[in-house]
């Protein structure tokens, strides 16, 4: 079995998040997409609780068997920072024989020296690197390691997606309805900045 651990802020996901997911699992044989919110990253502050961003994530997934919101990534209950090492250490214990892929934006890729125990990240996992206008490139030097994906060109910005939804405009284009719902009956984003 191939799985693959798209992890990240999903704050909010949208439809470029999806079409990640879904050309990761068509591009590379993916039997299970995991879409992973992170509870508390260590780059970055994320501003909507774990529990809606998990449910809009649930809901971004559309019912595509391939893709299943995961809370593997839930906030620690010591209020250490959530660790992708840490992570895919877990999923290595517990899905023994499963061939194991993160998938990762080029820009997150080139950060992965700064992320935690970089060697054995690559060590855990073989890894999807997806590129997007502005990030492109190849992954030299990780012989086998590393697989470019450039086949999504959906271009959409977390950041400026959650301020044109505080703004109150439009975004249906970039968000799945079925989250837009959420985000309007939760009131998230509105009225609040970043």
């Amino acid at each position: 079995m191939r799985v693959g651990l798209f992890g990240g802020s999903f704050d909010p996901p949208h439809r470029g998040h999806v079409a990640v997911a879904r050309a990761a699992a068509e591009a590379f044989e993916l039997e299970r997409v995991l879409m992973a919110p992170v509870g508390r990253q260590p780059l970055k502050g994320v501003s909507t609780p774990f529990g809606d961003r998990l449910a809009m994530v649930g809901l971004a997934c559309g019912g595509d068997k391939r893709l299943v919101a995961s809370d593997v990534d839930a906030p620690r209950g010591d209020g250490v920072p959530n660790y992708t090492v840490d992570t895919l250490g877990r999923l290595r214990q517990e899905m023994a024989g499963v061939e194991l892929f993160g998938i990762v934006g080029m820009d997150a890729f080139r950060e992965m020296g700064k992320w935690r125990e970089p060697e054995r990240l690559m060590e855990l996992a073989e890894w999807i690197v997806v590129t997007r206008p502005g990030y492109e490139g190849d992954v030299g030097g990780i012989s086998g390691r590393a697989h470019l994906l450039d086949a999504v060109r959906v271009d959409v910005s977390a950041t400026g997606l959650r301020e044109r939804l505080r703004l109150g405009e439009d975004c249906s284009g970039l968000v799945p309805g079925a989250v837009l719902r959420y985000i309007a009956e939760n009131g998230l984003y509105r009225g609040s900045a970043g």
